[in-house]
């Protein structure tokens, strides 16, 4: 299930079981540990464009760089998903924490040393990328297993409005960090936040005996074809071509963002963690109004949140002010958020049950795979 379109589910929900999966002493320690290690995951993906942009000055290293960290999900998802469904989940998480350690180590001791190049963090980001084939399945089928379903949807919920969470704290601390302590502090405060992470998943007991389903199918010739038939439906492809829309133009806040605050803002690393910060405060106010008010999942709700979300973009570019300009980001962030989770709930109730896992696999698909093309040609443009 995705996360934005259980945050429309949660919102069915009775108020007493909108906590549930909190009620799981696992799932207690999992969201901590998660909540600080994504923390960090922020705070070195600023550092990581805000060094490549110190190093060449050029928006195409910046791009390529963010691009590449996507790359590995993109081509290997499903033989990822395929493993990790065969094995420990916690087993892979506190491998894959471990591993995601080395780049963030490595970064901090070449940024530290002054002998950081641009191959360097090239290289980290797709060590991060391949490492997430593995982790992004891991998380998503851990939750089960620690909550069981009932509070399955409840738990998805608060791992997105933890993701949104992080996505203001993280870039606000790495933007004092690096202003103050240079690019190397964010390498390190994640490599810690990785240990918390570890630590976290050591904590847990009693999680159910693992078991291997026999009819796993996910990523099946059968089921990938059953899927790309569909789309001759031509309500679901519209969804789907505003969803890659979407990827292809609004994913590409890691390239952009360092170069308005450089160039045109003139606001420095500050500038550039308050800005991604306030992108993920509006999807982080999006996600929290979704839950809460059950609105509905309309055409014309969505064409609404787009056109919104293109105004806010638009004066974005022509404010010279880091407030105004945050807060049309504000504005951008809570759309983006909103009218992802529109798109995600319209395709899946167009959708017959036979064939809304295959589709929602395509959907991922789009929606991952058009980042880093999105990243490239944002940089080329620049």
């Amino acid at each position: 299930m995705n996360a934005v379109s259980a945050q429309l589910q949660l919102a069915a929900r009775p108020a007493s079981r909108r906590l549930g999966a909190l009620r799981h002493d696992n799932y207690r320690f999992f969201v901590s540990g998660q909540a600080i290690s994504t923390i960090g995951t922020w705070m070195q993906s600023l550092a990581q464009s805000w060094l490549v942009l110190r190093l060449t000055h050029n928006p195409l290293a910046v791009g390529l760089v963010v691009a590449i960290q996507f790359v590995p999900m993109l081509v290997a998802s499903r033989p990822g998903a395929r493993a990790v469904e065969r094995t420990s989940k916690r087993k892979v998480l506190l491998l894959t924490q471990g591993s995601f350690m080395v780049p963030a180590i490595a970064l901090f001791l070449v940024a530290q040393a002054g002998l950081a190049q641009v191959w360097m963090v090239a290289l980290a980001a797709l060590i991060v990328g391949v490492v997430n084939v593995f982790d992004i399945p891991a998380r998503q089928s851990f939750l089960v297993e620690m909550v069981g379903r009932e509070d399955l949807v409840n738990a998805i919920s608060l791992n997105s409005s933890v993701f949104n969470a992080a996505a203001v704290i993280g870039p606000l601390a790495a933007g004092f960090l690096i202003a103050d302590f240079g690019v190397a502090a964010c390498f390190l405060a994640n490599a810690v936040s990785y240990l918390i992470a570890m630590l976290a998943l050591w904590l847990m007991r009693n999680l159910p005996a693992l078991t291997i389903k026999r009819r796993y199918r996910e990523a099946s010739d059968d089921d990938l074809h059953g899927g790309w038939l569909l789309l001759r439906d031509s309500h679901v492809t519209l969804l789907l071509v505003c969803v890659a829309a979407f990827s292809l133009f609004a994913t590409n806040r890691l390239v952009l963002l360092p170069l308005f605050s450089d160039n045109v803002l003139r606001t420095g690393a500050f500038g550039f963690g308050l800005l991604v910060a306030m992108l993920g405060l509006g999807s982080l106010i999006g996600t929290i109004h979704l839950s809460i008010s059950g609105a509905q999942a309309t055409g014309q709700r969505q064409v609404l949140l787009a056109m919104i979300w293109v105004f806010a973009l638009e004066f974005f570019t022509l404010s010279r002010s880091v407030w105004i300009s945050s807060a049309l980001l504000v504005v951008a962030g809570y759309c983006q958020i909103c009218f992802l989770a529109i798109s995600n709930s319209r395709i899946q109730t167009a959708t017959p049950d036979h064939m809304r896992e295959r589709v929602l696999s395509i959907y991922t698909q789009v929606l991952a795979g058009m980042s880093p093309i999105g990243s490239l040609v944002t940089a080329l443009l620049v």
